[in-house]
């Protein structure tokens, strides 16, 4: 697959930006291993072959197992995940999924495994996430290797 634009080269200012928000999200202090997990599913839900491919290797290199990456999408199906990493997971596609709206249940149980502060986080993580997505699919970015 060809890039269609490279949009870091084009719009530096905007990537710049992109970048700020995932750097002040480096330092928020959120779970580094949920974090994986949010981004892995939000890719899958996007169809994102760049960013499966970049945060699956990231969360392997941090300690993820396989088996549950490979169960991230029947998530609900196992108890494999903490009922926390189960609650974001469930933001997370709830956000994702936007036009279905995010409803008070799912953000109820989200926020009651976060404080305010850092439920924000997490909902600016998801965020960003389905940005890099967006730009990834919208431009062809190429899984690295093809």
């Amino acid at each position: 697959m060809q890039t269609r634009i490279n949009l870091q080269q084009l719009e530096p200012d905007a990537y710049k930006a992109m970048y700020g928000l995932e750097k002040y999200l480096s330092k928020a202090g959120l779970d580094s291993g949920i974090k994986h997990l949010v981004k892995i599913r939000a890719s899958q839900i996007n169809g994102c072959a760049f960013c499966i491919d970049m945060h699956t290797r990231e969360a392997r290199a941090t300690g993820e197992t396989e088996q549950r990456i490979y169960l991230l999408n029947a998530w609900r199906e196992t108890d494999l995940f903490t009922p926390k990493e189960k609650a974001l997971l469930a933001l997370t596609e709830s956000v994702t999924h936007i036009s279905n709206h995010v409803s008070d249940d799912v953000f109820a149980t989200a926020a009651s495994f976060c404080e305010p502060n850092e439920l924000a986080q997490w909902i600016m993580a998801i965020i960003s996430i389905n940005s890099w997505n967006r730009i990834a699919i919208s431009t062809r970015l190429p899984v690295p290797g093809e």
